[in-house]
């Protein structure tokens, strides 16, 4: 499986960059009028949707992590929380962060290195993928796992699980 994202953390104008353009895909989604989406074709992946769920979710963990490391970058993932995870799952998160005092899209308290998602089994509309978050120095990282559901049909991230 290639790997979707290096384990060092981005610096300077590759955070900047990363940042204006999940700021940029998010206000570009809201103004394109109904009539301007693209039909699903028997080319587009499951769902209809523009990407393999997995990709999607690395696309998400991607912005997300860079959005929390960046100075004042709440705004944008909160935005990213209202624009990926499905409604219910936000409530969860927001019980789960109150009894833990942790992010709950991280399960933690600091914010990763890296990350890597790998695709993994699908079902009932739904797939669920593994998330392995790197922490620590690039020649003695650990790892954490998380279990992430996302719907098929919507794109939309539905669970996250240890």
């Amino acid at each position: 499986m290639p790997r979707l994202r290096t384990p060092g953390r981005p610096h300077g104008r590759h955070l900047i960059g990363r940042t204006l353009l999940a700021a940029t895909l998010l206000t570009g989604a809201a103004a394109v009028p109904a009539a301007a989406v693209v039909p699903p074709t028997a080319g587009t992946a499951r769902g209809g949707l523009a990407a393999p769920a997995h990709q999607q979710l690395a696309h998400f963990y991607g912005a997300y992590i860079d959005a929390v490391a960046a100075e004042g970058g709440g705004g944008l993932a909160a935005s990213l929380r209202e624009f990926y995870l499905t409604p219910r799952l936000r409530a969860e998160l927001g019980d789960w962060e109150a009894a833990n005092h942790a992010d709950g899209v991280l399960h933690a308290q600091n914010t990763p290195a890296g990350f890597r998602v790998t695709e993994g089994d699908s079902g009932a509309g739904h797939t669920w993928s593994t998330v392995r978050l790197t922490w620590g120095p690039a020649d003695g990282p650990t790892y954490t796992y998380l279990k992430v559901r996302s719907d098929l049909a919507t794109g939309k991230i539905s669970g996250i699980r240890e």
